[in-house]
C-alpha cells in the first residue's frame, strides 16, 4: 500500500510554463510554499540562498530588459525571438528566483551550499503542488550572464539555482519518458579503475 506523499511524488509532471495561468498563489501561501522550501539540509545553519519573487508588471520590464541584452549580445533580433525574450517572466502569473547566496565558511564548501539551494528549489515545485499549483524550474541563457544576473536582481557573488514558473493549470501535463531504475543502480565494488 502506498502513501498519499509516495502518489503524490511518482506523478510530477512539470507543466508548458505557456499554460500557467492565474490565479497565481497569494502572499500568504507564497509564504508557506517558502517556508517548505527551506526545509532541506543545510550544514552549518548557513541559509546559503534567498528567493526573489517576479510578479505583476516587474515581470513585463525584465522581459523589456532581457530582449535589450539579447539584442546587445546578438544584434537585430526577429520578430518571434524577440517576442519570446519579451514574454521569459510573463508566461506565468509568478516566477520564483531561487538564488545561491554562498558564505564564507572554513569548512562548508560552495558547491555544497549551492546543493542545499537546489534541495530548495525542489521543495519550492513540491510545495507549489501540494498546495494544489503546477510549477515548472527552469534556468536559462540570462542566469549564465553577468549583466543577466544583476537585471535579474542578484548580486555579484550570487548565482541562479532556478526560476519557479507558478500559477494554475488545467488538465493533466504532458509526461515524458523517465530513467530505467535498474541502470542507475549498482553496488560499490571497490576504488574506480576506468
Amino acid at each position: 500500500m502506498t502513501s498519499a506523499i509516495v502518489d503524490f511524488l511518482s506523478s510530477r509532471i512539470s507543466p508548458p510554463i505557456h499554460e500557467l495561468k492565474e490565479p497565481a498563489p497569494g502572499d500568504a501561501e507564497i509564504r508557506e510554499m517558502i517556508r517548505i522550501a527551506t526545509r532541506v539540509p543545510d550544514h552549518g545553519r548557513l541559509e546559503p540562498w534567498r528567493f526573489i519573487l517576479y510578479r505583476g508588471d516587474s515581470r513585463v520590464r525584465i522581459g523589456e530588459m532581457l530582449a535589450d541584452l539579447a539584442e546587445k549580445n546578438e544584434g537585430p533580433l526577429r520578430e518571434g525571438a524577440r517576442r519570446k525574450e519579451l514574454t521569459r517572466f510573463s508566461r506565468a502569473p509568478l516566477v520564483i528566483g531561487v538564488i545561491s547566496s554562498p558564505k564564507d565558511h572554513p569548512k562548508i564548501p560552495q558547491w555544497e551550499m549551492f546543493l542545499s539551494g537546489g534541495a530548495a528549489a525542489m521543495n519550492l515545485v513540491h510545495a507549489a503542488g501540494a498546495l494544489g499549483y503546477a510549477a515548472q524550474w527552469i534556468t536559462n541563457w540570462y542566469s549564465d550572464t553577468e549583466e543577466g544576473r544583476r537585471i535579474l536582481g542578484l548580486a555579484p557573488h550570487e548565482r541562479v539555482i532556478g526560476f519557479v514558473h507558478i500559477g494554475t493549470y488545467e488538465g493533466t501535463p504532458p509526461d515524458r519518458p523517465r530513467p530505467d531504475v535498474d541502470k542507475l543502480i549498482s553496488d560499490y565494488g571497490g576504488p574506480w579503475e576506468g
